[in-house]
């Protein structure tokens, strides 16, 4: 019931910001790292967020979105292991700054919330380089942790994120 609710409330505030300057979707997909790599081949990632500029170099904002890790399959013999599927929303708070027009850093930090059995998540960081592409566009590598209890979601990502309302610059 908890994750419902949570759901809920990430849809319902996701919806509303897209109304606003400074509205960003993007999508992300990478290989995990460290506790997980031998459990998940692949992660795919559906982020949202808003970015209000504080000046020429430094935006600020929210963010939040959906980590999905496709588990491995194993076959011994004639048996085969069907893993979990790993999965997460994410809620953070996120800061960006600008060395020059296109290229960019930073990262957000917030918690990471387990979806699947047994996943209770953790703490959720992810900082990531960017470069923009074209007024809307920017394409981004990045590092995504999330500190669980006893182990530690990892995974490095390739995304592209979609502005649809450009931020005004002062």
């Amino acid at each position: 019931m908890k994750k419902r609710v949570l759901a809920l409330v990430f849809l319902v505030a996701a919806t509303s910001v897209f109304a606003q300057e400074g509205a960003k979707i993007g999508i992300q997909g990478g290989i995990p790292l460290g506790d997980f790599t031998d459990d998940v081949s692949l992660m795919v990632g559906v982020d949202l967020g808003h970015m209000w500029a504080l000046g020429e170099v430094v935006d600020v904002g929210v963010s939040g979105g959906y980590i999905h890790g496709f588990a491995e399959k194993y076959h011994t013999g004639t048996i085969v292991n069907d893993l979990p599927s790993i999965q997460f929303l994410k809620a953070a708070a996120s800061i960006r700054f600008w060395a020059s027009d296109t290229f960019s850093f930073g990262g957000d930090i917030g918690q990471g919330f387990g979806l699947n059995d047994g996943n209770e998540g953790g703490l959720y960081y992810r900082p990531q380089l960017g470069f923009l592409m074209s007024e809307h566009t920017e394409v981004n590598l990045s590092y995504t942790g999330i500190q669980l209890e006893d182990q530690a979601w990892t995974s490095v990502s390739l995304g592209i994120v979609y502005t649809i309302n450009t931020i005004k610059r002062f």
